[in-house]
């Protein structure tokens, strides 16, 4: 799940601005607040960006008071969209408008049913997956009146369903397993060095959880809340169903091991990993594995 071939299967999934138009600077709607400095309608170019769709601020948005463009990403629905429209203006057009989310969703999908496909699978669920994932790039590659008639919901659901079976399995049979945290409030945790192989995270919320040093193979984050958690000397090299935005959203540093087919963030220190990043037993104090 970690190899540099499903890095390649992903690369179409990686947002490509220079390819874009701005999109996701234009299209979405967000209010003032911890995330954003100012308020900005649905449709209406963001102040900051430039007369060639970018951002004039991108490499100061944190210190700007823009951390929720940091951890947005269209997985790269935004140059696909603008490619297939091949309209003067995309950010302007309503059908482009209307497409982009359904398309962004699809796209994350995608992400996670190419990463099912490298998983050690049984050859019915296998071909399950592989079915999913060819309805799901016909959906994606649809025009843009198409993507607004999808009901991305009904699909994400069916999807759902069968990367829990394909969670499950994956996981099945994890030494030391401990107690599935799907859902569970996790906000602040203690889980320092704490044994979580294999464990499911799928929705948890992570917000703000001390995890430095935790072992976190072949645990499920499928949907998890990792904003502010602390993944510094984190082991997440072979974690299910990580995206990049979990990734931003988080802190590392260079001891945190990431999948390889997502890159480390560039807010993120490169010094020394935590010290006693060794996971601590099942049961310890602070480890959700024991609870």
């Amino acid at each position: 799940m970690t190899s540099p071939v499903l890095a390649g299967r992903r690369r179409d999934l990686t947002a490509d601005c220079s390819s874009c138009a701005g999109l996701c600077c234009v299209l979405p709607a967000f209010a003032a607040s911890a995330d954003f400095a100012i308020d900005k309608p649905a449709g209406r170019a963001c102040v900051h960006l430039t007369g060639d769709a970018r951002c004039g601020i991108h490499a100061d948005l944190r210190q700007r008071g823009f951390p929720g463009c940091t951890v947005f990403d269209c997985f790269g629905a935004g140059q696909r969209l603008v490619a297939v429209a091949a309209v003067e203006r995309p950010a302007a057009d309503p059908g482009v408008a209307a497409a982009f989310p359904v398309l962004r969703q699809l796209h994350e999908l995608l992400w996670y049913l190419t990463e099912a496909t490298a998983l050690p699978l049984p050859a019915a669920l296998r071909g399950e997956v592989a079915a999913a994932l060819d309805r799901t790039e016909r959906l994606a590659a649809g025009a843009p009146e198409e993507l607004a008639a999808v009901d991305a919901a009904a699909v994400r659901a069916d999807a759902g369903e069968l990367l829990g079976r394909v969670s499950e399995t994956a996981r099945a049979g994890r030494r030391g397993r401990g107690r599935d945290r799907r859902g569970a409030d996790l906000v602040g945790a203690d889980l320092r060095r704490a044994d979580l192989r294999g464990v499911s995270l799928r929705g948890a919320y992570l917000i703000g959880a001390d995890l430095r040093g935790a072992d976190l193979t072949a645990t499920d984050l499928l949907g998890a809340d990792l904003r502010a958690a602390d993944l510094r000397g984190a082991d997440l090299s072979a974690a299910l169903f990580l995206t990049r935005p979990q990734v931003a959203a988080a802190r590392g540093d260079g001891g945190t091991r990431l999948p390889a087919a997502l890159g480390r963030p560039a807010p993120w220190p490169a010094g020394v990993p935590v010290r006693g990043s060794r996971p601590r037993p099942r049961g310890g104090r602070g480890g959700a594995a024991g609870r």
